[in-house]
């Protein structure tokens, strides 16, 4: 039995890609995307007829540019999601513009639009992961949506602690754990090599997946942002993890045996207290955590830029339209 099946009897595994064709070769449960998944694909001729289509409907939606832009950006998310749930059995992780992630009633208002136009795709809720970047803002609005409107968020960018048990107090579907990024950091800043158990990103989403089990949250853990397989199989019995198709393709490739890592019953005996934060103790203690605060910051402009990329690229096809 290949790696990769051992572990799907151990996680959920979740295809990170916007590629349909990788998510067709590796079966996973559930898929992610994000600005920067859908850029790639936009540019390839496969997933040219959902750029054609979601132009479109901008254009139908009338208004000015700017506004038929937005049109535009929204639906291409929709479409892809939706092509995405034609392959896989489970739900689709669909991105809301980073550049909101600092306020949380358009980051609402954004999620509700999404699920509408999904709707009116024939798509249920329940498919849909809305997801935000795990941000004070972020969080709260995850709270609204869940609690008042049955909506179901992925918070992505968490690299902290104190981010992942606001996530847990405000009772999200799902968090996403940055492994890699976390390790990146941690090597550019101490110049060391790390082995996959002694990995600074696997111990992070270990001890939140043990805090979690331990005081019995139903908010699941995704791994995320995987440098290598040795860091997927020591996490092997968490939530989900969301692989890319290169490292799917390892695993698939591989018939080392895999052993489950984390565990329930192994988190429940964790000496670990119980710990609630007011918004002011959340701020302070992402602001002590220089990694978290790096990565956040980073991950955002990031996500952002390449949501301008992918509305440069729009704005070209309609200006010629």
């Amino acid at each position: 039995m290949s790696a990769l099946d051992q572990l799907k009897q151990f996680s959920t595994v979740v295809a990170d890609t916007g590629d349909f064709e990788a998510m067709k070769a590796y079966k996973p449960t559930d898929a992610t995307t994000n600005p920067s998944l859908i850029l790639s694909a936009a540019g390839m001729e496969q997933y040219q007829h959902l750029l054609d289509k979601a132009i479109k409907y901008g254009m139908d939606c009338g208004g000015n540019l700017e506004e038929q832009l937005s049109e535009v950006m929204d639906m291409l998310s929709v479409l892809f999601g939706c092509e995405i749930l034609k392959i896989i059995p489970g739900r689709v992780s669909v991105e809301v513009d980073a550049r909101l992630s600092f306020d949380k009633d358009a980051s609402m208002a954004k999620a509700i639009k999404l699920i509408g136009m999904f709707a009116e795709q024939g798509i249920k809720k329940e498919r849909i992961l809305i997801k935000l970047a795990s941000t004070w803002e972020g969080i709260q609005a995850a709270r609204e949506l869940e609690k008042k409107h049955g909506i179901h968020c992925n918070l992505t960018l968490l690299f902290s602690m104190c981010q992942a048990i606001a996530c847990a107090e405000a009772n999200v579907t799902l968090i996403s754990p940055f492994v890699g990024r976390i390790l990146d950091w941690y090597v550019e800043h101490t110049k060391l090599t790390y082995e996959p158990k002694d990995d600074p990103g696997v111990l992070s989403v270990s001890r939140v997946y043990n805090y979690y089990k331990k005081f019995g949250y139903k908010t699941q853990v995704m791994g995320a942002s995987f440098r290598n397989t040795g860091e997927i199989k020591e996490l092997a019995g968490c939530d989900l993890l969301t692989i890319s198709p290169k490292l799917l393709q390892e695993l698939a490739n591989s018939e080392q045996p895999l052993k489950k890592v984390l565990d329930p019953k192994t988190a429940a005996q964790c000496d670990i207290k119980k710990i609630s934060l007011t918004e002011a103790q959340f701020r302070w203690q992402l602001n002590e955590d220089q990694m978290a605060t790096d990565k956040l910051s980073d991950g955002i402009r990031k996500f952002a830029a390449d949501g301008r990329k992918l509305e440069s690229l729009i704005k070209s096809l309609l200006s010629k339209k």
